[in-house]
């Protein structure tokens, strides 16, 4: 059997993008660098002293874990030693982070990450993982990164993906010519191609929502969910519920299996939860290359929000076209009581 390597892979679609000569490809070899040196930490992690707490929050006003941290550190590190990125937005940290070396300069990318998503799971052994966005920068190369080098819509993204950390540790990733996914082979230490050409099921029978703050949601994703939990034959009926609580798992299944993953805006976040810049939009360009959707739940296409600030957050439908379009069709008709 012909293994072909995450590597191997990026260097045969160099040809994909002559703008980049190499940059892009060297970029994303170095993402899965330092996604095998956060893997190694979170297969290891309760024999080490990386479980626990910091003692301090992040921007999001989230507790901080060590792994949180630990992870955030080595994916600067790898991509500042890629010579490709000329700063990174990351959830961990307020501000934008910027190379202001010759090398950190001279990039042509800025790339937005989530550097542990999920990670209030990591201390009962659930799959977490990591979220990363790439684009091409708007100032002028040989100059320091600015914020509006980040604040782009997402469909100006040239790479978006995401490693889960789970019974195996795969990446799957997106430049925009389908969807493919690597799993990590540690017996020789690299990311394999495993699943070419990443496609999800149109109809979904898979709903993934956190039911415990069903009396916060909007009238609208509450009519869904009862829809959802009906008996129908013809439309297969009640459907699965299936919530981990960790959008890249949540996300993989349904993208494997077909479904819907919402997070939908509450009294509490009004304007959603999830962030915009590094969850949202490179969730949603994976999703639309394999096939499915992404919106606010009203039909407004999550890659054509323009973000206004670094930490935006946004309300998020993504999965199967069939369950995006019925919720959207719900939140409609059944609007919240002003």
């Amino acid at each position: 059997m012909l293994i072909t390597t995450l590597n191997e892979f990026i260097i045969e679609r160099q040809a994909d993008f002559p703008y980049a000569k190499g940059e892009l490809s060297r970029l994303l070899s170095h993402i899965g660098i330092a996604a095998k040196v956060v893997n190694r930490a979170v297969n290891k992690a309760g024999l080490s002293d990386i479980l626990g707490e910091v003692g301090s929050r992040n921007i999001q006003g989230e507790d901080q874990k060590k792994l949180d941290v630990f992870a955030n550190q080595k994916f600067i590190n790898g991509l500042q030693g890629s010579s490709e990125c000329c700063g990174i937005a990351s959830e961990e940290n307020e501000e934008i982070i910027i190379f202001d070396d010759e090398m950190g300069r001279n990039g042509k990318y800025v790339v937005a990450m989530d550097p542990l998503d999920g990670s209030s799971n990591i201390e009962v052994n659930v799959s977490i993982g990591t979220i990363f966005a790439i684009y091409r920068r708007l100032s002028p190369v040989g100059h320091r990164a600015k914020i509006d080098d980040f604040l782009q819509a997402g469909s100006n993204q040239v790479a978006a993906g995401y490693i889960i950390y789970g019974s195996s540790t795969m990446m799957v990733y997106t430049t925009g010519r389908g969807v493919n996914g690597f799993t990590l082979d540690p017996s020789i230490g690299e990311f394999c191609l495993s699943h070419p050409n990443m496609t999800m099921p149109s109809v979904g029978f898979i709903y993934s929502v956190n039911e415990g703050s069903y009396l916060k949601f909007p009238n609208g994703v509450k009519k869904y969910i009862k829809y959802c939990q009906e008996n129908d034959e013809q439309t297969k009926r009640p459907y699965k519920s299936r919530y981990i609580g960790s959008l890249v798992a949540d996300f993989h299944r349904n993208l494997m299996l077909g479904g819907i993953f919402m997070y939908p805006h509450t009294a509490e976040y009004p304007t959603g939860k999830l962030r915009l810049l590094y969850e949202c939009n490179p969730m949603a360009f994976i999703v639309e290359q394999a096939g499915g959707r992404a919106s606010d739940g009203m039909g407004k296409r999550i890659l054509d929000m323009i973000p206004i600030e670094l930490h935006q957050r946004a309300p998020l439908f993504i999965g199967s076209r069939n369950m995006i379009a019925k919720v959207e069709e719900f939140m409609v008709n059944f609007p919240d009581e002003r």
